[in-house]
């Protein structure tokens, strides 16, 4: 008897402690400015996400213009426009990484402490997502792969960019043809600039379309995305 007495009093114990912890002013007040931190962090990332960003719209923006002015322009001109575009792309994708690690700190006090606040419903906060928010803080790690960080980038702005630059670069080489294309050999024979091959160019060309869809759609279906796109009752929401 005395032995099962000993055996439930622990477990008293924890639940009594657990009713006081989530209505603790000094806990909840902790987790408050826990909150708080970890949300500002990812309105740092997320501005220099947004940067980046605004970095590939602006210099696609002005080569593009730059590429329309004068017939005199090559379309080579377009090449760098992907290269500095592609080194955007790998910049923000790092950066999309830290972002998704402080991201996902902020998701796991949201479902797991918030949640159970406002439904006032303490069976909410079981499992292990302390113990999985102290290991993250005493050893952070990236909660995703390069890849589907330059996946994720490339779906919301950037096969937009690639695909308008592609746009644009098809549309020089027809406007500003040295000479008048009239089939698929005029055309092919119109790609080549300097000693630069043709087939070097419909090679980058085609290589740079097939990679961005291919990346984007590969991603796409193995990953779920920051938000979905309709959630539970969101009539509700339509206030």
């Amino acid at each position: 008897m005395a032995t099962q007495d000993t055996a439930i009093a622990p477990k008293e114990e924890r639940t009594v402690s657990l009713q006081r912890s989530i209505y603790d002013p000094g806990y909840v007040n902790a987790m408050s400015h826990f909150y708080r931190g970890e949300l500002g962090r990812i309105m740092v990332w997320r501005q220099r996400l947004d940067m980046t960003t605004n970095w590939a719209i602006t210099s696609s923006t002005a080569i593009i213009t730059i590429a329309f002015s004068t017939r005199e322009v090559p379309h080579i001109i377009f090449f760098f426009n992907l290269a500095i575009v592609a080194v955007l792309l790998w910049i923000e994708s790092r950066r999309y990484r830290f972002y998704d690690a402080f991201r996902a700190r902020v998701r796991m006090l949201e479902a797991h402490f918030l949640v159970p606040m406002v439904m006032e419903n303490r069976d909410l906060l079981q499992g292990e997502w302390k113990k999985l928010v102290c290991e993250d803080l005493i050893l952070p790690c990236f909660k995703i792969t390069k890849l589907e960080a330059i996946g994720r980038r490339m779906k919301r702005n950037y096969m937009f960019i690639f695909i308008l630059i592609l746009i644009a670069w098809l549309t020089k080489i027809f406007l500003h043809a040295s000479a008048p294309i009239t089939d698929v050999v005029s055309f092919y024979h119109a790609l080549r600039i300097g000693h630069i091959p043709s087939w070097f160019v419909a090679m980058v060309f085609v290589g740079t379309f097939i990679s961005v869809i291919s990346i984007t759609i590969y991603v796409s279906k193995r990953s779920s995305g920051e938000i979905s796109e309709f959630g539970t009752h969101r009539s509700l929401w339509r206030i």
